[in-house]
């Protein structure tokens, strides 16, 4: 769903497009219980769901939501990831946060329910929300509360062409990241782009040092880093090592610096263009290729990120996250209302079939007929350990400065140790 799209520096731009004039924003969370003159009660449901056909599906359970709830108008505000993650930065340190809001969950979601702006979901939502998918419902769990209920979960894999895997001669997909580097290399040969990457945004940059980090130190390593506040270990310092070993071969498309995720000449269309044999990316990827470019049909595959010889990880640990619903403070009950809505069977089965999402309702998996969807859930159900995005996972600051960093390895200002230096530096300082 352009799950993670978009330019920070973008965020005017985005706005002026999803319609925010100065009064959405600053009436942002209205009155404490959404009431208006007509008697309706209004509740603003904020999302970056700004890729079809997950914008019209959304729209489409709003109206049915507001349907069977006729006191109730649900009022959409749509913006794409980067600028959204702006926007609520801002709105975190005024104080207001929207009535329903997408969260990832993690450290981020930590700070708003540190601050006292989040609705603390636990009791209200027990009933339903015992019953959906656990791996789903962990990054909204704080100390043993919840704060948000989930509507996806995935993780994070090589897409990849079949077509110019053939062309290239390369008959399956690596299993090691020295085999993975003789792929791009078979592929340069054949004058094939081997990865699209929009550097302009830099989480995607980030994926691949953290799974490196993953492989090559082990998953407690990562969280280890960020107790200690300390992310100086060799295994990370290795992570950069072998990105940067990745980047001397050159295996990005041509402007890739400047390009975005989801825009027409970006990641996803590179991808979904066939002008690229592969990009790591997460479950969402088909959707957004489709809908930025033309889409492979049949010849899309996908693999889990490759394992690094002599490393602590396994290739079993998934990295990756899903998308929830948190709630402001005093949000009135029509918002709970609205999650229960979003978490049925019902609506998780119209989330399957018509946006490729995975389900979080067990019920719900009767949906699934896409065959890179089935494998994507076959490896997240397998996993035998899961990372949350590094971005979310870590406070605010810290999650940047790993993108920062990293992007700044990728476009060779930044060694690997000074990668690790940095971080280390702001997860101190956040202190």
């Amino acid at each position: 769903m352009g799950d993670r799209a978009l330019s920070r520096r973008g965020f005017l731009a985005a706005s002026a497009a999803a319609g925010l004039g100065m009064t959405a924003l600053s009436a942002c969370g209205g009155d404490s219980d959404g009431g208006s003159s007509d008697g309706k009660t209004t509740i603003e449901w904020w999302n970056i769901s700004t890729t079809e056909p997950t914008k019209t599906v959304w729209a489409g359970l709003a109206k049915k939501f507001e349907a069977q709830n006729p006191k109730v108008k649900v009022k959409i505000v749509q913006m794409e990831n980067d600028a959204y993650k702006s926007k609520m930065t801002a709105l975190t340190a005024s104080g207001k946060l929207p009535d329903i809001f997408h969260t990832w969950g993690g450290g981020v979601l930590q700070q708003q329910v540190d601050a006292g702006l989040v609705e603390d979901l636990t009791d209200r939502t027990k009933p339903w929300a015992d019953g959906m998918l656990s791996v789903a419902k962990q990054a909204y769990i704080l100390g043993d509360k919840t704060y948000g209920i989930p509507f996806d979960i995935g993780m994070i894999g090589f897409w990849y062409n079949k077509a110019l895997f053939k062309q290239a001669g390369i008959t399956a997909p690596p299993t090691t990241w020295s085999g993975f580097l003789d792929t791009v290399k078979k592929l340069k040969a054949k004058n094939i782009t081997p990865i699209a990457l929009a550097g302009k945004e830099k989480w995607p940059g980030m994926y691949y040092w953290a799974y490196l980090a993953m492989r090559t130190a082990g998953i407690d390593a990562l969280k280890k880093a960020n107790d200690d506040k300390d992310f100086t270990a060799p295994g990370l310092v290795q992570a950069g090592q072998h990105l940067q070993d990745l980047v001397k071969l050159q295996p990005f498309q041509k402007g890739f610096l400047g390009a975005a995720y989801s825009t027409p000449t970006g990641q996803a269309a590179t991808m979904g263009n066939g002008k690229a044999a592969m990009e790591l990316m997460g479950q969402w990827a088909p959707v957004v290729e489709a809908d930025s470019g033309k889409g492979l049909g049949s010849d899309l595959g996908f693999f889990p990120f490759p394992a690094v010889e002599g490393g602590k990880g396994a290739i079993t640990e998934v990295f990756g996250g899903g998308g929830g619903h948190a709630l402001r403070k005093g949000a009135p009950q029509a918002a709970v209302d609205f999650l229960k809505f979003f978490a049925s069977e019902a609506t998780d089965l119209v989330l399957v079939k018509k946006t490729n999402t995975l389900p979080v309702v067990p019920g719900a998996e009767k949906g699934l007929s896409d065959p890179n969807t089935k494998a994507v859930q076959a490896q997240l159900k397998a996993a035998t350990g899961f990372q949350l995005y590094l971005d979310q996972a870590y406070a605010p600051a810290v999650g940047q400065e790993v993108n920062d960093s990293v992007a700044a390895l990728i476009s060779g200002s930044k060694s690997p140790e000074q990668v690790t230096q940095s971080i280390s530096k702001t997860a101190k300082e956040e202190q």
